[in-house]
C-alpha cells in the first residue's frame, strides 16, 4: 500500500476516533442544526477570556491550535492560513504533496474570517461548505462564534456524517479558545 493509500485509509478511523474524544467534553454552546441528507448546521458560541485582538491573533495562527490529527499530512504545522480574499488554508508536506482545506471568501480583521472550505471527508463529496469565525466584545465580554454550514447533494448524506463534524470542530473550538486565552492549544 502507498503512502498516500495509508494515510487516506486511517482518516475515517481518526476522525471517528476523534469523534468519540470530542463527544465526551463538547462545549456546551455547541448546536447541531438543519440536518439532512443534503445539509446541516454547526454552530458554536464561546465567550473566551482573553483580549479581543488576542482571540484574533490566534485565529490567524491556525497551524499552532489546529489539532495534528485532523490533517492529511499528521502535522497541523504544514499548514498555513493566507487571511486575504481568495488566500488558501492549504497543507503541504514531502515530495510535493498538498491539499487545499478551503478558500479565503473574507477578512475583516479583528472581527470576521469566512472561508469556503470541505474539510475532511467532505472534500470528495458534491456538496459545499462556509466555516465563518466571528469576534466580538458583548456587555464587555469577548465572544467567538464559528458556523460551519454545509450543504449539496442528498446523495452526500450529510445525516450521516453531521455529528462526526461536529464534534471535530468543537475540538478544535476549545484548542482556538485555550490558545486565545494561555497561548497553547488544549
Amino acid at each position: 500500500m502507498t503512502r498516500e493509500r495509508s494515510t487516506m485509509a486511517s482518516a475515517p478511523a481518526r476522525i471517528a476516533c476523534a469523534a468519540m474524544l470530542a463527544a465526551l467534553a463538547a462545549p456546551a454552546a455547541a448546536e447541531l442544526s438543519d440536518v439532512s441528507a443534503s445539509a446541516f448546521t454547526a454552530s458554536f458560541r464561546e465567550e473566551v477570556a482573553a483580549a479581543p485582538d488576542a482571540l484574533w491573533q490566534a485565529i490567524a495562527a491556525l497551524p499552532q491550535w489546529w489539532d495534528d490529527g485532523h490533517t492529511w499530512s499528521g502535522r497541523a504545522a504544514n499548514m498555513s492560513l493566507e487571511l486575504r480574499a481568495g488566500g488558501c488554508w492549504c497543507e503541504r508536506w514531502g515530495d510535493g504533496q498538498q491539499v487545499m482545506h478551503g478558500e479565503v471568501a473574507m477578512v475583516q480583521p479583528g472581527r470576521v474570517l469566512r472561508v469556503y472550505a470541505n474539510l475532511g471527508p467532505l472534500q470528495e463529496l458534491p456538496v459545499r461548505g462556509v466555516l465563518t469565525i466571528v469576534t466580538g466584545v458583548q456587555d464587555g465580554r469577548t465572544m467567538l462564534r464559528l458556523t460551519y454550514r454545509v450543504a449539496g447533494d442528498a446523495s452526500a448524506g450529510l445525516d450521516k456524517l453531521a455529528q462526526a463534524v461536529d464534534q471535530v470542530l468543537a475540538h478544535q473550538v476549545r484548542r482556538l479558545k485555550s490558545m486565545a486565552e494561555s497561548g497553547r492549544p488544549g
